[in-house]
């Protein structure tokens, strides 16, 4: 009774004990409590008023209430006015470098009687855990890999300049098993989490359900309590080992515990030895991290007789996800406005690639890698090409043109000589009569259209005993096969002699000089 409540069936002994006459002594003996505690519980109850069947008809919570909470020692003043203090010393620990033992030695300053620092630190204790309590979290096997960078940096040493670069160190612990990865890394970028956060996976060899990152702009474009944004690279790279991303919430370490547990770690069982030596590349350092971090992953848990290498083979690793067969290729992100070309240019290499036609002055976003690039719109992906990097080259797949820029893109001397074979031996040489006078075949294409589109108004006869007529006259040129086609001159028959016959006198003709 002294320093804490006796049980309520105790109690309700004592009473009855005391209702038969028994002496507060033998009471004590008998129960196995102090004296005082007796005469305390006896004076409460003759205090009271109640009879002792009235007393013995209440229940525990209202036997409490009359013996227990009436009965307990009123606070310590000393304690009282500390417990005022705590709000604003929680708030000075969350500065760096304020520490508990700083804070006792200002509350000595203003109450020099007051606790000392082991009961200081119990009692702050246990009014932090009154007003923020903390949930246990069971972790189950294969559901949650935690990733974080841990906030103190490692360096590297040029060999040359000897320049001291500053890495990241990035750590990443499976929830059931307490297995963990540690990787020195440039910089806390997407290209940089990604390739670790992959050798994570890898190293563990499988993929958990879940990734649990903190609010790394690299992972979160917006954080958010309840939808965070994710950013899309980082979404995609989950995607591609099919598993979730879980960020956890914005300035709440305890989502993290774990992982905010094994930086702690970090520091003392890898950080610690790696000082001693000096690295000269990310290699040798994380060659170094690797051996001390086997060291802690093999070493025996706390109070357990088994390791955490020993508990990850036994409950976690059958229940991992397979990885996939191919590694994740990184892709960047490029927004870009479809041209009246139908071609959309990739600014990293200066190279345009087609889209569909109907896309044409539509904004697009483009994710490329160091093979491949696709293009969607609105979450739609609308083309995909190898990627090339010629400067100011043109990758085009011909269905995505319009009809008659696709038309236009397939002009060839072998289609159109084909093209004219297909009507007859003299419409086929002019038209290669015509290509050969060109200095360009481009230059010639019109005009290879121009006669060859004459088959669908006049027929392949005409046609071709008008092209023989031009190939009489020595001339090779569309104006001359519509002359002679709007004149009626392919009626003419064929002469053997035709290179001695004169040349036609036309409005449209004048002698040598115009076919010159």
């Amino acid at each position: 009774m002294a320093n804490t409540t006796i049980s309520m069936n105790k109690i309700r002994q004592i009473l009855k004990l005391y209702q038969q006459g028994r002496s507060k002594q033998s009471i004590a003996i008998q129960l196995g409590v102090s004296r005082n505690t007796t005469k305390r519980y006896l004076s409460a109850f003759q205090s009271s008023g109640f009879t002792f069947d009235e007393v013995n008809s209440l229940g525990d919570r209202e036997l409490e209430d009359l013996f227990g909470r009436s009965n307990e020692r009123p606070p310590d003043s000393r304690l009282q006015a500390l417990q005022r203090c705590f709000p604003r010393m929680d708030k000075e620990l969350k500065r760096t470098g304020v520490t508990r033992k700083i804070l006792w030695e200002g509350y000595q300053q203003e109450f020099p009687e007051g606790l000392k620092y082991t009961q200081f630190c119990f009692y702050y204790n246990q009014w932090k855990a009154m007003v923020n309590p903390v949930m246990h979290i069971d972790h189950k096997a294969g559901d949650k890999m935690y990733i974080d960078f841990v906030g103190k940096k490692l360096n590297i040493v040029d060999l040359d300049s000897g320049e001291i670069q500053d890495v990241e160190v990035f750590v990443a612990i499976l929830g059931a098993s307490q297995l963990t990865y540690v990787e020195a890394v440039g910089s806390q970028g997407k290209e940089d989490l990604i390739s670790a956060c992959e050798n994570a996976l890898h190293y563990f060899g499988g993929v958990p359900l879940a990734i649990v990152p903190d609010n790394l702009k690299a992972a979160v474009t917006k954080s958010n309590r309840y939808e965070p944004t994710l950013n899309e690279t980082f979404a995609d790279f989950a995607d591609h080992y099919q598993t979730s991303v879980l960020p956890t919430r914005a300035y709440r370490p305890r989502d993290k515990a774990l992982v905010e547990g094994a930086v702690k770690i970090v520091y003392s069982r890898i950080y610690a030895p790696l000082h001693k030596n000096t690295y000269h590349n990310l290699k040798d350092l994380n060659v170094a991290i690797q051996e001390h971090q086997e060291h802690h992953n093999n070493g025996m848990l706390k109070g357990r007789n088994y390791s955490r290498r020993q508990q990850f083979e036994d409950v976690e690793r059958a229940v991992l996800g397979a990885l996939p067969v191919s590694r994740y290729e990184f892709k960047k992100l490029h927004y870009a406005t479809v041209m009246k070309n139908g071609h959309v240019c990739l600014g990293e290499d200066r190279h345009y690639y087609s889209v569909p036609y109907r896309f044409i002055g539509k904004k697009v976003k483009m994710l490329y890698s160091r093979n491949a690039l696709e293009v969607f719109y609105n979450y739609e992906r609308i083309a995909s090409h190898l990627r090339e990097r010629a400067t100011y080259g043109y990758t085009t797949q011909s269905t995505h043109l319009a009809t008659t820029h696709r038309f236009i893109t397939e002009w060839t001397p072998e289609r159109f000589l084909q093209w004219a074979e297909s009507i007859s031996q003299e419409v086929k040489l002019m038209i290669q009569r015509i290509l050969e006078r060109k200095q360009h075949p481009e230059q010639a294409y019109r005009s290879c259209v121009g006669i060859l589109g004459f088959a669908k108004k006049v027929g392949n006869d005409r046609l071709s005993k008008a092209c023989g007529r031009a190939l009489s006259y020595g001339v090779y040129n569309y104006k001359t096969v519509q002359t002679i086609l709007a004149n009626k001159m392919d009626d003419y028959q064929e002469n053997p002699f035709a290179e001695q016959l004169p040349m036609p006198e036309h409005e449209n003709i004048r002698g040598e000089e115009y076919y010159k």
